[in-house]
């Protein structure tokens, strides 16, 4: 009986205090160093923005927010590592839109990109462009179609490789324009982009970073922005949806995830974080390096933007037939 009456006490001071474990979690909420799992080789971009914004974290926090560099398997290696963690806000995945498209390409994953993670801000987008090589004549997204429809199969477009983000989204833009232009991949920005400039492929779509120097020496021209509205960077160049296909809006971005299950009090006070380190102008300009912009959504927002991207990249690859890379 005394035990009875014991337990129900707690469990009424429980109730009149509000207590949780999970809110005891997020009052004692950092306890020990943050290791931000990077997908990708020390040096790039997704690595250095990690490194930056961790060291405002830190700061901030008061405990240390540690980069850890798993790259290898097209991000797949780093996601595991998050998707089997613990969920107690101390492991944050730290990925680009690629981890969207690994749901609609990859059917054999150990791990599941929509089950096992829970959004918790999108850091940043990146618009992306698509660009015809200087010497090729073509000036305008129009030009481009109406030449590609004129000749079917004639015009060959880059990539950064088979189920790529940048191949996804010329594969998008195919279906959406019916156009007929042959896929021709390579192994990364660099390959690509000396492809483009020795005139081996016509057109490409390429991220805003890579491509910049290129078009301030005129090597390439820039025909539209995938992003719903235009690059503050590339004001005078139209977006693809003001060029005929309203809604189109493909970017590039870099997020955070946790692991399922991880408490909505720490996902909010990391989200809230990111937000802050990412209000410095120093990061901000910072950014402008790599031609992206600050995000900071939340939570909720981002989950919706990643949901719609899976469907997205699910759709094109079954519209476009590229099989699974498993």
């Amino acid at each position: 009986m005394f035990a009875r009456r014991m337990c129900a006490g707690i469990a009424i001071a429980i109730i009149i205090l509000g207590w949780s474990p999970h809110s005891a979690a997020a009052e004692t909420y950092p306890s020990r160093p943050i290791r931000i799992i990077v997908p990708f080789a020390a040096g790039g971009a997704v690595d250095t923005f990690a490194r930056l914004i961790g060291a405002r974290m830190s700061e901030s926090l008061g405990q240390p927010v540690i980069v850890e560099n798993r790259p290898g398997a097209a991000g797949n290696i780093a996601a595991e590592v998050v998707a089997k963690s613990p969920p107690d806000g101390y492991t944050i995945l730290q990925h680009t839109n690629g981890h969207a498209l690994n749901s609609a390409l990859r059917s054999k994953l150990s791990y599941d990109p929509v089950k096992d993670f829970v959004p918790v801000t999108q850091l940043t987008t990146s618009p992306v462009v698509v660009v015809s090589g200087g010497k090729q004549g073509i000036n305008s997204l129009g030009q481009l179609i109406a030449l590609a429809r004129s000749k079917p199969g004639a015009i060959n477009y880059g990539s950064t490789g088979v189920g790529s983000p940048l191949h996804l989204a010329m594969e998008m833009l195919k279906v959406a324009a019916r156009i007929d232009v042959v896929h021709v991949p390579y192994r990364g920005d660099a390959p690509l982009n000396t492809a483009l400039l020795a005139g081996e492929v016509q057109v490409a779509i390429v991220p805003l970073a890579t491509a910049l120097q290129h078009f301030q020496s005129g090597a390439l021209t820039p025909l539209a922005v995938t992003t719903a509205e235009r690059s503050p960077v590339l004001p005078n160049v139209p977006t693809v949806a003001e060029s005929g296909f309203p809604g189109f809006d493909v970017s590039s971005w870099q997020g955070w995830f946790m692991p399922a299950g991880t408490p909505p009090e720490i996902v909010s006070k990391i989200q809230a974080e990111a937000a802050k380190a990412m209000s410095d102008p120093a990061v901000a300009e910072r950014l402008k390096v790599f031609g992206a912009e600050v995000a900071g959504s939340t939570p909720v927002a981002f989950a919706r933007r990643f949901s719609d991207d899976v469907a997205s990249f699910k759709k094109v690859v079954l519209e476009a037939k590229i099989q699974a890379l498993d």
